[in-house]
Order: C-alpha cells, then structure tokens, then sequence
C-alpha cells in the first residue's frame, strides 16, 4: 500500500524545480546544484491535497496508505449517516466514512454503482476509507510554514484542523486526522472496523443506502415502534431520543399519528422534522423572553447571598436567552456581579452577539431598567448586563475551564447532541456545578433518571439540583 501512494507522489525533483523556478537562467550548475540540496533539507512535510465543496484540504502524507476509487460499499444497519458501509480491501474489512457528510457539507445525490475518490488513512490500528470531492496532488512544505488554525478558515469544527498553510498561492486547510478518527473521537465509534465487520458477517453483505442512527428509545408502555421516526429525527435534524427527552417522545408520537394517521406518520423531509418538533422547544425559545415567563424563571431562581453569581449558559444561540438571563439575574440578585459563560459553536451566532441591538418594543417591556441608548437613538444594553456576559467560540462537549458554577441554563441544547455526548455534558454539569447551585434544562427535558440529580418544580419550571 506504501508503495501505491508513493507512486502517486510527485519527484522529490518535480517540487524542488517548481519551487526554484526557471533553473536555465542560472549559469552556474553548482549553483544549481546546491541550491537544490538546499530545498531539499528545507521541505520537511509532506502533505496530501484534496477538496470537499470547492475548498482545498491536506492531511499528512504519513498518514495516507494509498489512493484508490470504490463504490458499492455494503450497508451497516444502526451505523451513523456518514458511515456509508464497510469494504473489503484486498480482504482487510474497513469502514468508509464519507468526509463531507461528517463536516455536515451537502453531498451530491449519488447512483447505486458510482465510484467515489477515498483516501485510505490509517490511524494507530485501524484503517478507514474516506471519501471526498477530488484528489488533487502531494505537496511538499517546510513544517514551520503550518500557521495556526482559526475558525474562519473553514467551514468545519476548529478542533478538527491542524493548521493553514498558503502553497502557489492557494490556501490550503490542514485537517488533524488523530482527531477525526481518535480513539475518543464520534467517527472512530460509530466506525469500528472490528465492530462493523461482525455485524456484516452476522447479517450477510448487503448494500443499501446509508443507514441512519440506531434508535435509544426503550419500550416499555407500548410495543409501538416508531424508530424510523426517531431515525428522521436524528438524520434531519439532529435530535437525539434518549432517556432524557423519551417521555415526551411518547406522548408526542401519539399526537402526531392522530394529527397524521399512522400510514402517513413516516417523516419524509425536514419539514415534517419540523413540524414534529415544533412542541418540543422551551418558552420563547430563539428570542426575546416574554415577561410571562421572565417571571416563572424568576421565581424558580433560588436565594442566593454570594457577592458574585456565575452562570453557565451552552448552547446560547444569538443571544436572546442570555441577555434575557442576564437582566433577569441582575433584577433578582441586585447586589452580585453576575458573570455569565455564553458558549455556542455557531461562528456567525457569537461573533454577532455581542453587537445586538435591542427592537423598540423589546425595549420598552420588562428589560426597561437595563436598556440605554446610542447615539443614533438604537436601543443597546447598559454597559454593566454586557460585561457581565463573555460570548466564547465552544463546543460545550470538549473539556471546559470553568470557575465552579451556581446556575446552569441550557434550555434545548442536550437533546440536539448524540448520547454519548449528552452523557458527558451532564456528568460535567455535576462536576462543576455548586453543592447549593441549580440546573434549568428543556422544558421536555428531565434528569430526573440520572442518580446524581433531583428534581423540583416551581410553578411551571423544573429546576434540578445535585443529590
């Protein structure tokens, strides 16, 4: 396989000579001579170039076993929809991972038979074929060249990217493959080779669409199945049925096949995902809060004497949760500094945030006392509701560096990330949270069956503390 990839490389001469330029008009062949030696020492990377939606990208030719273009991947039932199956490499199984699908970048409808151009990775012990656009070149570079990464490079998660690197002129973004398929990473345990190739043998080989996550939801009340609902849910739209939210699944799926019938209940596109969710989401979700439920958070909010109250708010969106949250904070624990933890992985969202603008109307309600004015006459929030909030660029799954927290506000968020990823967000909530704080979750969301948290509700607000 080595040898195969080394056979798509360039000379080593081809890219000391593109780099020198036009060696003719040197006159003196020594000089040629050293010079390439000189280049030579210097390119100390190799690097293998591809595109995924018109971008160029590069992973370590060190990482790279060959190059090759396959089709007719044989299906894996329950695999996560960027596993498109597995394929038999010279009798060696591997999974195969379509890139695009991963970084949530739309993919062309693609024939029963077509062929796609995978780069064959190896990473530790596994092998994975992945799938992208084109396969352009290898390209050799000095290491020291490699800049940082920043979000703006891409349209990927930053933590996948190594670095940028510009080679003739053409911005290259360098993707950390340890990270993509790690032993911690989504990809590496949706795609385990050894676990996707039991499951071929068990079922025998056949080939289907890509198959969609494996439903959570346990049964208990009724042998109804509704898994390709729960299927629609995650492959449209993310959302996630688990423990924490299954109980309003119930109730929901029994609304809509009266609403649908039940031989029109299959969800078909994402606007029946939509609508499906639409009683799903908590009051005054993705804008300003009304002062109604203003009120009920206020109420369920709990005496606190400390000289500083901070919060934990993930998943914060465009802003309007916490600057709410923040004027109501201020309005039931005057006396604290309030310091808010705004996290959101939407790049557009929070870098927007800290510029918004308050509507007249918005203005004139219940966020009177915290509103101000500039001098074009735009309402803004007073100086003291925006510094108590730090709008951050994070992805609330990784590890966060968080002083310990008094209050977690995380309306919606958990139930739009997979189960192992809502399993550690909660344990993380448990961590940080204060022996006295209190967590505000969905309102269809509960913890109620997590051991380490109880429940009480206040009016119409479930608040959760720690056993």
């Amino acid at each position: 396989m080595a040898e195969q990839t080394k056979q798509n490389q360039p000379s080593i001469n081809a890219v000391l000579k593109e780099n020198l330029g036009n060696l003719q008009s040197l006159k003196d062949s020594s000089s040629i001579s050293e010079k390439l030696d000189n280049l030579a020492t210097m390119i100390d990377y190799k690097m293998v170039t591809f595109s995924l939606a018109e971008k160029d990208y590069a992973i370590d030719i060190m990482k790279v076993k060959e190059i090759a273009k396959a089709g007719r991947f044989t299906y894996v039932p329950n695999a996560l929809p960027f596993v498109l199956g597995v394929y038999n490499l010279r009798g060696e199984i591997i999974p195969i991972v379509d890139l695009r699908l991963f970084f949530n970048i739309e993919v062309p409808e693609r024939s029963f038979d077509s062929l796609e151009n995978m780069l064959i990775v190896s990473v530790g012990e596994q092998t994975f074929g992945v799938v992208v656009d084109g396969i352009d070149k290898v390209v050799g570079i000095q290491k020291s060249s490699i800049n940082p990464p920043h979000p703006l490079f891409g349209d990927i998660n930053i933590k996948y990217i190594q670095g940028v690197v510009e080679v003739n002129n053409r911005l290259y973004v360098l993707l950390d493959i340890e990270r993509i398929f790690g032993s911690k990473s989504e990809a590496a345990e949706a795609a385990s080779a050894k676990d996707l190739a039991t499951r071929v043998a068990a079922q025998g080989a056949s080939v289907a669409p890509v198959a969609q996550p494996k439903p959570v939801v346990e049964e208990k009340k009724a042998p109804i199945d509704y898994s390709f609902i729960v299927n629609g849910l995650a492959s449209m739209r993310k959302f996630y049925v688990t423990p924490l939210n299954e109980a309003w699944m119930h109730e929901r799926y029994d609304d809509w096949e009266k609403e649908r019938g039940r031989d029109k209940a299959q969800l078909q596109t994402p606007a029946d995902a939509d609508a499906f969710l639409k009683t799903f989401f908590s009051p005054s979700s993705d804008t300003w809060w009304k002062k109604e439920y203003a009120d009920e958070i206020f109420k369920a909010l709990p005496d606190n004497t400390a000289k500083q109250i901070v919060v934990w708010n993930p998943g914060c969106g465009k802003g309007y949760e916490t600057y709410s949250l923040a004027c109501l904070l201020k309005k039931r624990y005057p006396d604290a500094k309030i310091r808010i933890y705004a996290h959101e992985v939407d790049l557009l969202n929070i870098s927007n945030a800290p510029l918004i603008s308050v509507p007249a109307d918005v203005a004139k309600d219940w966020y009177a006392p915290y509103i101000t004015k500039k001098a074009n006459g735009d309402s803004i929030f007073t100086q003291e509701i925006r510094d108590s909030i730090m709008f951050e660029y994070h992805d609330c799954a990784n590890t966060n560096s968080l002083p310990p927290i008094d209050i977690i506000f995380a309306r919606d968020l958990l139930s739009f990330l997979p189960a192992k990823s809502q399993e550690i967000i909660v344990a993380d909530f448990a961590e940080k949270l204060k022996g006295n704080g209190i967590a505000i979750i969905g309102q269809n969301e509960t913890l109620e069956k997590n051991s380490k948290w109880s429940p009480k509700k206040i009016g119409s607000v479930t608040i959760f503390g720690k056993k």
